[in-house]
């Protein structure tokens, strides 16, 4: 697991929003990004869904997104491959909508319920919160699950 660390792991599967995915990739230093390390090294597993896996390639292929993030097109590309290499692919059996408040948000959830996912990590905590709770699944910032996990 990467630098010969053994990480103490509460919340195994996860599913990451798409904000959080962004933010990663625009600071080295914030806990978003020590999340995405996390996720490459194998501590954590990623779980998506097609649909949301397009929907991170899509945000970040946006101009605005390129200009904040200072990627380009190629190295966007290369980025996804590797996310797509360590991803657990989850298939959607049921939609379980309208569950958010933001539509948007949909998509995320579904990846988190269909795919058993312990925690769905976000900034958004409040529109996942109640979701979270029918379902079992943990609502966690970054910078929570960096907490929760120990080396």
């Amino acid at each position: 697991m990467g630098c010969g660390i053994l990480w103490v792991v509460l919340f195994d599967r996860v599913v990451l929003d798409t904000s959080l995915v962004v933010a990663g990739l625009r600071s080295r230093n914030g806990a978003a990004n020590a999340v995405l390390r996390l996720v490459a090294q194998r501590a954590v597993t990623l779980m998506a869904t097609p649909p949301l896996f397009l929907e991170y390639e899509d945000v970040l292929k946006r101009a605005e997104q390129r200009l904040a993030h200072q990627l380009n097109l190629e190295q966007i590309d290369e980025f996804l491959a590797e996310l797509a290499a360590v991803i657990e692919l989850v298939q959607t059996r049921f939609l379980w909508r309208p569950q958010t408040h933001d539509p948007n948000d949909e998509m995320v959830l579904e990846a988190a319920i269909n795919g058993r996912a312990h925690a769905l990590i976000t900034y958004n905590i409040s529109d996942f919160a109640s979701s979270g709770k029918r379902f079992g699944i943990e609502i966690i910032t970054p910078a929570g699950l960096l907490k929760e996990m120990r080396p």
